[in-house]
């Protein structure tokens, strides 16, 4: 890998992380699109992280995500499993049966009106408006200057987005997409939903085998691998083929990164509660809070972010975001953050609650999409400073010491970076009239123009909220009564097992004890 990356291979488990998933690539490649100078460094963010080079067998060069992602039969739409950059030779191999053959076709979903003007055009509308076609990242000049109609804005509505194929933008290796005949995505018969199914497709020699090959294929092309980065449905049965997954990579790859993006659709009693419009509120936070494993200079590994994070026997952490982080006009970083007061900077994005009155132990904070000259007070010399904050000299020490106020005894890690968050479509216009085409608060009428990038706060955190949170789901499962549940008992799910499992989650809750801080 260009520059010694210290790449990650994602892997993407469910249809709901689909949407997240889908949402993550997208905002991806928008920022590999992004307009930069000739003469500019290189991002802060380094995309070899993600990404892997390739050769197609007609010699075209591609750029792909180092992704397995697995789903559910009925789940791809009009995508094709083997992607559309490489031809499959088992696919293309002659048939060797003489004899009469049929036909069987299963009817496609529509293909969305204007998503495919996005997939052919492969390119980046300039300020000069001009559609100028996207080469691979590698640092060596401007992107060519080969011209097209720029195709028109598409951004999809919520009746045409059924599954999350319909809105990715972003060509995949043949490698990458892995479909589960087993189960059905549609319908009420043949579901994927208890967690001892999951398990149980991993415990299948064919299944095992071949995911075993394509962790093989990504992993031995890499030069410094730091990890795995696991995005995992947490309300059907995926949650167990996650965990097998996890397990698998444990034994197979010890040593390196493991962490788990647990994923829940929101409640559809509030808010944009469709999973595209959910998926893509995740999917910003997720672009947030894995840039330090992502940073092309002094990186820290996703090893050491999960030891900061967990410790003395915790496992999980909390996610939180402000999406986007408020700044209005004439404002520095100081003064958004004194006018908080001291109410948190972000808010809970995990089923846990409010924080208030809760301990954190430790929190890793990403604040990223602000222009430097707003980073530090803007206060003319002699003027009384209103807060210790603006006398910080970077915005580094202003993030720093703002965290230290708000937990003067918690382990720390923060970032602040220059880049901002891409919400271009097809991600989903959420954000309010008054908000510029960088997504700060603007002064007078709105522009009408559309967001394209935000700035954006996030956290994780480890908490006495997840005592409570644990505490309460183990609770809860004590009340189930597993020979009521059909899939639970085809899966092989005995009332011992769910025994030991609960006193295990009892046992990690214990860990999350106001008390339970740096020193056990």
């Amino acid at each position: 890998m260009a520059g010694g990356a210290r790449e990650v291979l994602t892997l993407q488990l469910g249809h709901f992380a689909g949407f997240v998933g889908a949402h993550w690539w997208n905002q991806q490649d928008a920022a590999l699109c992004a307009p930069t100078g000739a003469e500019e460094p290189p991002g802060e963010l380094c995309p070899d992280v993600l990404y892997r080079t390739g050769r197609t067998p007609h010699g075209q060069e591609t750029y792909t995500p180092r992704l397995i992602l697995m789903d559910l039969k009925g789940s791809l739409s009009s995508l094709k499993q083997e992607g559309g950059l490489y031809r499959d030779r088992q696919l293309d191999a002659a048939i060797a049966w003489q004899g009469k053959l049929t036909t069987h076709r299963e009817e496609l979903y529509p293909q969305i009106p204007g998503l495919q003007d996005l997939l052919s055009a492969e390119g980046v509308l300039s300020s000069d408006g001009i559609w100028r076609v996207k080469s691979i990242p590698n640092g060596k000049g401007p992107p060519p200057l080969t011209t097209a109609a720029a195709p028109k804005p598409f951004t999809p509505t919520e009746d045409s987005i059924r599954v999350w194929s319909d809105f990715l933008r972003v060509h995949l290796h043949p490698r990458s997409i892995c479909m589960i005949q087993k189960y059905n995505h549609d319908g009420e018969a043949g579901r994927l939903e208890a967690f001892g199914q999951g398990e149980s497709i991993l415990k299948e020699p064919r299944c095992l085998e071949d995911v075993e090959d394509r962790l093989h294929f990504y992993v031995e092309e890499c030069d410094h691998l730091q990890g795995f980065q696991i995005l995992c449905d947490l309300h059907n049965g995926f949650s167990g083929l996650g965990a097998k997954a996890a397990e698998l990579l444990r034994d197979e790859y010890s040593g390196r990164g493991i962490i788990t993006w647990g994923l829940l659709p929101g409640p559809y009693s509030r808010g944009p509660a469709l999973p595209f419009h959910c998926g893509a509120i995740l999917a910003t936070a997720l672009d947030t809070v894995t840039a330090p494993y992502r940073l092309r200079s002094s990186p820290v590994f996703m090893a050491h972010l999960a030891d900061m994070l967990n410790f003395s026997g915790k496992k999980v952490a909390t996610a939180a975001a402000t999406i986007p982080f408020p700044l209005a006009p004439g404002q520095s970083l100081p003064d958004a953050l004194v006018q908080l007061g001291g109410a948190a900077a972000w808010t809970p994005l995990s089923a846990c609650g409010s924080p208030s009155g809760t301990c954190c132990f430790a929190q890793s904070v990403v604040l990223r999409g602000l222009d430097r000259a707003c980073h530090t007070s803007q206060l003319a010399p002699g003027t009384p400073l209103p807060s210790p904050l603006h006398a910080c000299a970077t915005g580094e020490d202003v993030l720093a010491q703002y965290l230290q106020q708000q937990q003067p005894t918690v382990r720390s890690s923060a970032h602040l970076l220059l880049a901002p968050c891409m919400v271009a479509p097809p991600y989903p216009q959420l954000f309010s009239p008054g908000l510029s085409q960088h997504g700060l608060i603007v002064d007078g009428p709105p522009s009408g123009a559309a967001v394209e990038s935000i700035p954006v706060l996030g956290a994780l955190c480890s908490s006495s909220s997840l005592n409570r949170t644990l505490g309460d789901l183990a609770r809860e499962l004590t009340k189930l009564d597993v020979r009521r549940w059909a899939s639970f008992l085809a899966a092989g799910v005995e009332q011992g097992d769910l025994d030991e499992a609960l006193q295990e989650l009892r046992s990690l809750a214990q860990c999350y004890r106001s008390g339970g801080g740096l020193v056990d």
